[in-house]
């Protein structure tokens, strides 16, 4: 059982005045009122929080950076680690949005241990799924996949449903990446029907997304380009602009699988200049290696293409992606093995 989705990230008058389907215009307004309006450390700290996660979610990664550093100064200042804490989730969050994996898990893994020694149980919930989904980004799945269920089972045991979607939809993303498409297919909707519960609109794109791409590559593209234009909704009216930058990469997979190689290089390059003005390297790495592949599929210069690959492996090794590099590998080696002679 779960109750209706909350976001425990807006805290004090923000916490009354916003919601989980606060579009982050709205948040951006709120918190900008309640920091210049904030009378202590806390109240700035709180504050600066709200406002460091809608710069984020809006791709705004320099003011988020110094938001989340002035809510962790201030929290500091009055003496409460939970609220450092917090600070640190939202750092360790944008550090992983900007590509930075390392950085990400020691601001998260300092964030675990300032909410355990506080007491802070909903940010050492939230930080411990941002661990898991850097760790699973990286594709060490044996270290995080303990994890995942351990997030699930306490969601389930507090009814909060945006935990149990993190958790569940990390899982699924393991088992899509290993190949379980029935099990990954299952719990992706069942993150869909958890976030229309809870009436979570973010979660329900995020999972709705999920679903689309395990139904792309089980050969159903209609309805996956259908499920990513109503994700695409929600997006837009909340301001999600990195969700709908991963929508747009999504749709660019999706046409991409369908052998639409021309639709999918427009939208692999509508994704990655999105990615690029949020300074997005994870995101805009992953669709140059669509936007590559697309075009070698339209017949684009081999030569150009293997040198393209082969910049796109030595980027994903320094961001640390694991299974992005794979890809590009066996990519590069498709298109040299056709650039040999055949045998007589």
């Amino acid at each position: 059982m779960h109750g209706k989705a909350f976001a425990p990230e807006y805290q004090g008058e923000l916490g009354a005045a916003l919601g989980v389907n606060s579009s982050y215009e709205e948040v951006l307004t709120a918190a900008d009122r309640a920091l210049s309006r904030a009378d202590t450390a806390l109240e700035r700290a709180r504050a600066a929080l709200a406002l460091a996660e809608a710069n984020r979610r809006l791709g705004q990664v320099d003011d988020a950076g110094s938001a989340w550093r002035q809510s962790y100064r201030s929290a500091r200042v009055a003496g409460d680690a939970g609220a450092m804490a917090w600070a640190l989730w939202s750092g360790g969050t944008l550090a992983r949005q900007c590509g930075q994996l390392r950085l990400a898990r020691r601001l998260l893994a300092w964030g675990v241990a300032l909410a355990s020694d506080s007491g802070e149980r909903l940010a050492h919930g939230y930080a411990l799924a941002g661990l898991a989904e850097t760790g699973r980004i990286q594709g060490d799945y044996a270290a995080v996949a303990a994890l995942h269920e351990q997030l699930l089972e306490q969601g389930r045991k507090h009814g909060e449903a945006r935990h149990m979607v993190w958790a569940m939809s990390g899982i699924a993303q393991m088992r899509r990446n290993t190949g379980d498409y029935t099990e990954a297919l299952e719990l992706f909707e069942e993150c869909v029907r958890i976030s229309a519960d809870a009436q979570d609109a973010r979660g329900r794109a995020w999972s709705l997304r999920g679903v689309a791409d395990v139904l792309s590559l089980r050969g159903e593209a209609e309805k996956a380009l259908a499920l990513l234009s109503e994700a695409e909704v929600i997006c837009r009216a909340m301001d999600l602009a990195s969700a709908l930058a991963y929508n747009h990469k999504m749709r660019g997979n999706v046409l991409y699988r369908d052998g639409r190689y021309a639709a999918a290089r427009q939208m692999y390059a509508i994704a990655l200049e999105e990615f690029d003005v949020m300074r997005e390297p994870r995101g805009a790495a992953l669709s140059r290696l669509g936007l590559v592949k697309s075009r070698a599929r339209l017949g684009h210069d081999r030569g150009e293409t293997l040198a393209e690959l082969t910049a796109l492996e030595a980027d994903f090794a320094r961001i640390g992606l694991r299974q992005a590099r794979e890809a590009a590998v066996e990519f590069r080696a498709e298109m040299a093995a056709q650039a040999e002679p055949s045998m007589t």
